[in-house]
């Protein structure tokens, strides 16, 4: 295992991956169920599913399936492979009430992410191929910034100061790297760099204003942690790791710049058999 200044990799061990055992159809909790409420109690959606009828006098429709009744919690742009792997959190109490949070809290400010943005990552790479998970703490709290990447803004927003110094860490790191003029990091999240915040929504102009609400519960990543590369890139996400990488930008002279955190990924990458991350795309 390596730690220096926020860079550990999980060797892959030699072992039998084992196949998780089918949950049951009606084990079904979360936003749905908490909605489902009337009269004296609550009618399950599975339950609901055996008693509705299209029109009278019609059979009763199937049973939905765990996979169907998932898919009703699943939030507003999360798409792609990583629904069917998350599914068990969309079910937990927590994440409904965290929802229920957000929600109110768009009723009232600007909130950052845009609410199809917010999952921007999911649609990019198949979860089974994210090779590097990139977890920032606190989003861009700015209009026109936060997209669902950590560090990433879209055109024609310009990078940000704490991207700028991930630039010119790259351009000492990475050989022939270019800066290209943008701070959209897509190409990256496509390649299998998960590019996440620990905090992913946030009031307008008020930093940190969505910490502690349950987002750091969330477990995003691949189940299967074996051979990813973790780059850890300030105080609050690491509170909890042995590591010492500085918040961008303010630390970036006291540990950031010189760390070659991108070709030492790239070494990890290729000593357990698989692919580097081309860091020059942009």
């Amino acid at each position: 295992t390596i730690s220096q200044k926020a860079l550990y990799f999980s060797p892959s061990p030699a072992r039998k991956r084992r196949t998780p055992s089918p949950e049951p159809a009606d084990q079904v909790t979360g936003m749905a169920a908490a909605t489902e409420e009337s009269g004296d109690a609550a009618t399950s959606p599975a339950k609901k599913a055996w008693t509705e009828q299209d029109e009278p006098g019609t059979p009763p429709s199937s049973p939905l399936s765990a996979e169907q009744l998932a898919a009703r919690n699943v939030p507003v742009g999360f798409e792609g492979s990583s629904k069917g792997r998350l599914r068990g959190e969309f079910r937990k109490p927590y994440f409904s009430k965290l929802m229920g949070f957000v929600a109110e809290e768009r009723k009232h400010c600007t909130v950052y992410s845009p609410q199809r943005q917010v999952f921007t990552w999911t649609p990019m790479c198949d979860i089974r191929d994210e090779n590097v998970v990139v977890l920032g703490q606190d989003l861009y709290h700015g209009p026109n910034q936060a997209h669902g990447l950590c560090f990433s803004v879209q055109s024609p927003a310009p990078p940000p100061p704490n991207l700028e110094n991930i630039y010119k860490e790259l351009s000492t790191d990475i050989e022939g790297f270019v800066h290209s003029g943008h701070g959209d990091l897509s190409a990256r999240a496509k390649q299998g760099v998960l590019l996440l915040n620990a905090v992913v929504t946030v009031r307008t102009h008020q930093a940190s204003s969505h910490k502690e609400r349950g987002w750091e519960h969330v477990s995003w990543q691949n189940q299967n942690s074996d051979g990813l590369v973790f780059l850890l890139w300030g105080s609050y996400v690491q509170k909890d790791s042995a590591t010492d990488c500085p918040s961008l930008p303010l630390s970036v002279y006291r540990g950031f710049f010189g760390c070659r955190h991108f070709s030492k990924t790239n070494e990890l990458l290729w000593k357990s058999g698989k692919k580097p991350i081309g860091w020059k795309e942009l």
